[in-house]
């Protein structure tokens, strides 16, 4: 597949994360207050034998694809870690407490802690966000500030089939099956998606508050497949580890 290709696939990201909400119409309307995502909404390691990264086996594999919008270092393939551990991404408007899912999604997180760990995220735009009652996030990870930028590879989904999408959630975009890269989104209300993004860890109640002022300001419509850029911008200034 030529870099153009991949590039082109990888826009489709963002049509893939709301094509089933759109088509499923709105779902709950709790506005977001609530973040305790239970670990239910969290998905496993998958076996290597349907596609997923076979974390939980100790081997992650990461698959350069030529296109970044940043240079860095693959992950290693050893997970660096697999246990629960804090996280804090610092934006413009406010600090985002996080939860990292580092036994269930062992490779995910790996991937989200070397790109941290490198700079990668650092002073770039969360340049989506969504309104819709039932379809509410926050798309972030891309210095581009396109939502078609990544790290120059891309990995396998850790999934169960059971995961939820609470408010709290924090999430993989995707371009399909085995494309995760570097873009994720936050969910600040309950929202209706197909289990075919990883979820990777939780976003505390008490600074989810961040995002929903953001999305009280709303969006400018520009994203035709829903929502647009934040009209008040949020930008991640750092993300620490531990």
């Amino acid at each position: 597949m030529s870099p153009r290709s991949r590039a082109s696939r990888h826009v489709l990201a963002v049509a893939a994360l709301v094509a089933v909400p759109l088509l499923a119409g709105c779902g709950s309307d709790d506005g977001g207050s609530d973040s305790s995502s239970d670990r239910s909404s969290k998905g496993s390691s998958a076996s290597a034998s349907d596609g997923s990264s076979d974390g939980a086996a100790g081997t992650c594999e990461y698959r350069e694809t030529g296109q970044a919008a940043r240079d860095v270092d693959l992950p290693p393939s050893e997970p660096m870690v697999t246990a629960d551990t804090s996280a804090t991404i610092v934006t413009s408007n406010g600090d985002l407490n996080v939860t990292l899912f580092g036994a269930d999604a062992p490779c995910t997180v790996g991937s989200f802690v070397s790109l941290a760990e490198q700079g990668f995220y650092d002073d770039t735009p969360c340049p989506r966000i969504t309104t819709m009652p039932g379809f509410e996030l926050l798309q972030c990870g891309d210095p581009t500030g396109t939502t078609s930028g990544g790290p120059g590879y891309e990995f396998d989904d850790e999934l169960s089939g059971d995961e939820t999408y609470d408010a709290g959630t924090l999430a993989m975009a995707n371009a399909g099956p085995g494309t995760n890269g570097s873009q994720f989104f936050i969910v600040y209300g309950d929202t209706q998606l197909s289990p075919d993004y990883t979820v990777f860890g939780t976003v505390s109640a008490d600074t989810l508050s961040v995002i929903e002022e953001i999305a009280a300001d709303g969006d400018d419509g520009s994203n035709p497949a829903g929502g647009g850029a934040p009209v008040t911008p949020i930008d991640i200034e750092s993300v620490t580890i531990g």
